[in-house]
């Protein structure tokens, strides 16, 4: 049988909650971590700093939860850092 459309209705509903507190999260901590590499940090860092907080983000976008986040974090990170590698 069909859900009755206030199951579905409530269960999207607490859906979207989850994930508006997990992308505020998530934005905070790339914020922090943005103006932290600021200071003291060689272009190399600053460029892992920055792709983790983007990757972060992006992570808790599109997997949604702490295992979406940390993923993003990680890959970005890593991507940071290839990108602001001194060039040779």
């Amino acid at each position: 049988g069909a859900y009755p459309m206030r199951f579905i209705e409530t269960s999207l509903g607490d859906h979207m909650i989850n994930l508006n507190r997990t992308i505020r999260a998530t934005s905070f901590v790339a914020v922090i971590l943005t103006l932290g590499a600021c200071a003291g940090m060689t272009q190399q860092e600053k460029g892992i700093a920055v792709g983790a907080g983007v990757g972060a983000v992006g992570g808790a976008v599109l997997g949604g939860g702490t295992l979406g986040t940390l993923g993003g974090a990680a890959v970005g990170g890593i991507i940071g850092n290839e990108v602001s590698k001194p060039k040779k």
